[in-house]
C-alpha cells in the first residue's frame, strides 16, 4: 500500500522490458524463428543498457 504511488526505476523499467523480450523470444521460437532472434537480439541491448548504468 505504501509503495502505491512509487515510481520505478530506470534500471527497474528496462528489467522489465528485457524479461519481456525475452517471453517474446520464447514465445516465437517455436513459430518464427527469425522473429525469436531479433527479440533475443533486442533483449541482448537492453542488458548493455543495463550494464552501463550506474
Amino acid at each position: 500500500m505504501f509503495g502505491l504511488f512509487k515510481k520505478k526505476s530506470v534500471k527497474e523499467k528496462l528489467q522489465a522490458q528485457y524479461e519481456e523480450l525475452l517471453k517474446e523470444s520464447y514465445n516465437l521460437s517455436t513459430t518464427n524463428r527469425k522473429l525469436s532472434d531479433q527479440k533475443v537480439y533486442e533483449a541482448e541491448q537492453v542488458m548493455n543498457q543495463i550494464e552501463k548504468l550506474p
